[in-house]
């Protein structure tokens, strides 16, 4: 009689094959089994955190939907910190909300397992998930590549139009015209254009649109300076910081959105033709607020970028046993954000309105992955504002 504990043992080739068949599954789909409700937006799903279950809306603060699935690689996690909730890919999923074990999880994906699969069934198993795969990835780049044409045909659409109206909207942030004397060439405006959402309704994906009106956009370069992605900011100047409500299920989404690609991409707003120092903000606003503020302590050899989101400022984070290891990068991951080389000093702006020591946490993990691959950075910090604003609360208390 074969030893159980062998590989080859009927059993754990089995296990293994079932294990191989979870791995194939979607993520979304085993969501949607699980009965998580979540909203899908440019590349991510998002809604209540199974294990704390936060969500909802606090009026006034934007939205708090804190569980957030990565749709690309099958990442997971809530923002709240909830540390019973994250993982990656099916199985780690269903863990979390079942609050089952591994071998549970697993049977409860594939059911009964089968005590028939041989060694060489298993490699073929796992041969045709990695052509499966590999399809993926070629149609995952075909996708990408549509979708930054998309970003640029609207982006040439916005060419010559009249940018006042971003003027007054940047005044209701506390930019005014004579702090910033001039505007961005990365920066443009459309007066009509849709808030466009993707959900999957009675089992179809629909497209909805929630809101048109007023909107920035910027240009999302990469790090071969080469446009990307389209960053969209809309905004009302009837109200408060011109922040439009922008409701979905009687839930406010953020006014922010992206299209195209943002691997390895900055929204290079002030970029001097020789600049040492690097000085990036999570957002537009916070970004060119450290520009005026910096204006006379940085000098002239310095540019100032926004990193789209603190996610793609920090990146991934390396996994030890299967855990994140929270502050050390992944330097294997080819999206995050790296500084160009000729870049000796890199300056992390933190937007102090959520918490604190985690956001700092996260940034560190951004600057050691510089620290790896950029050569010629050799100085790095992170400029913290008052506890509970980010830099542009700051400059508008200041400009009442």
């Amino acid at each position: 009689m074969a030893d159980r504990r062998s590989p080859q043992h009927p059993r754990n080739l089995a296990f293994k094959a079932a294990i191989e068949q979870c791995r194939d599954m979607r993520i979304e789909l085993v969501a949607e089994r699980l009965d998580l409700e979540l909203i899908t937006a440019s590349g991510w799903a998002s809604g209540a955190c199974p294990k704390c279950g936060s969500a909802g809306h606090t009026p006034g603060s934007g939205p708090v939907d804190r569980f957030n699935i990565n749709l690309s690689d099958g990442g997971f996690f809530c923002r709240k910190g909830c540390d019973d909730a994250k993982g990656s890919g099916a199985i780690d999923l269903v863990m979390v909300v079942q609050g089952v074990s591994f071998k549970e999880a697993v049977r409860y994906l594939v059911g009964d397992v089968s005590y028939t699969v041989t060694e060489a069934e298993l490699e073929r198993q796992r041969a045709a998930r990695k052509r499966r795969n590999d399809q993926a990835e070629r149609n995952k780049a075909n996708r990408r590549q549509e979708a930054i044409e998309l970003a640029r045909g609207q982006w040439m659409r916005a060419r010559g139009e009249d940018r006042a109206p971003l003027r007054d909207y940047l005044a209701l942030r506390g930019i005014s015209r004579r702090a910033l004397r001039d505007l961005p060439v990365v920066l443009r405006y459309l007066p009509d254009y849709p808030y466009e959402l993707r959900r999957k309704i009675d089992g179809r994906w629909r497209t909805l649109e929630l809101h048109r009106g007023p909107v920035m956009l910027a240009a999302i370069q990469g790090d071969d300076g080469k446009f990307r992605c389209l960053h969209q900011t809309w905004f009302d100047l009837s109200r408060p910081k011109g922040k439009p409500e922008i409701l979905l299920d009687g839930v406010r989404q953020t006014n922010k959105l992206t299209r195209g690609s943002q691997r390895r991409g900055a929204i290079r707003l002030i970029t001097p033709p020789k600049f040492t120092t690097l000085v990036m903000g999570e957002g537009i606003e916070t970004t060119l607020t450290a520009a005026i503020a910096g204006r006379e302590i940085f000098g002239p050899d310095t540019a100032y970028w926004a990193g789209i989101s603190l996610g793609h400022m920090h990146g991934k984070f390396a996994r030890v046993d299967g855990k994140r290891q929270l502050g050390q990068p992944d330097l294997e991951d080819e999206r995050a954000f790296v500084p160009p080389e000729g870049v000796r000093r890199f300056i992390f702006i933190m937007d102090a309105d959520g918490k604190i020591e985690e956001t700092r946490t996260k940034l560190e993990a951004g600057l050691r992955r510089a620290k790896a691959q950029c050569s010629t950075c050799q100085r790095f910090q992170i400029v913290e504002p008052a506890k509970g604003q980010d830099l542009n609360d700051m400059l508008m208390g200041a400009t009442k």
